[in-house]
């Protein structure tokens, strides 16, 4: 059995605040505002994943009304998604996701961000895909408001569930 699962996410940029994308700091004049570190990537990996699975979305597990979750690193989200995924039986076959960003450049920075989102599922860094992209000046990101991302994933029986 497979399941294809998409995730979206947004944030607004601020000054004052870590630009954390895919688990990685990235040197920028400007963060991601939100409850937790704000990491759109990760964020739309987690929505992705839990809809692959039917388990609802981020908000429903980590509510930003819960102060357990106020500033928490998304990679810990994230691990906590693979669990429950794979509680249901499931296990991540590939992942692919875009960055929209006008700034700063990213491609320096994805193979960190893959290993981190492979080492937070335990799967090999070659089953995750990042790019990103301009929006050629167009939009909330085109001006630099925010950041956002889209994640798509294929999941499946894990091995212990499979006959």
């Amino acid at each position: 059995m497979m399941r294809i699962g998409f995730g979206s996410d947004v944030h607004r940029l601020v000054p004052d605040r870590k630009l954390v994308l895919g688990g990685e700091t990235i040197p920028f004049s400007k963060g991601l505002l939100g409850h937790s570190d704000a990491d759109v990537l990760v964020h739309a990996v987690c929505d992705a994943l839990l809809g692959a699975a039917a388990l609802g979305d981020i908000g429903i597990h980590f509510p930003d009304s819960d102060p357990a979750y106020k500033n928490i690193f998304s990679i810990q989200l994230l691990k906590k998604t693979s669990l429950m995924i794979g509680q249901k039986g499931f296990a991540v076959w590939n992942l692919d996701a875009t960055i929209f960003a006008e700034a700063p450049r990213l491609s320096p920075h994805y193979e960190k961000m893959k290993k981190n989102i492979a080492d937070a599922l335990q799967i090999d860094p070659d089953m995750v895909n990042i790019k990103s992209t301009t929006t050629e000046g167009l939009g909330f990101t085109g001006i630099g408001e925010g950041i956002g991302a889209v994640c798509v994933c294929l999941i499946g029986l894990s091995k212990q569930m499979q006959p």
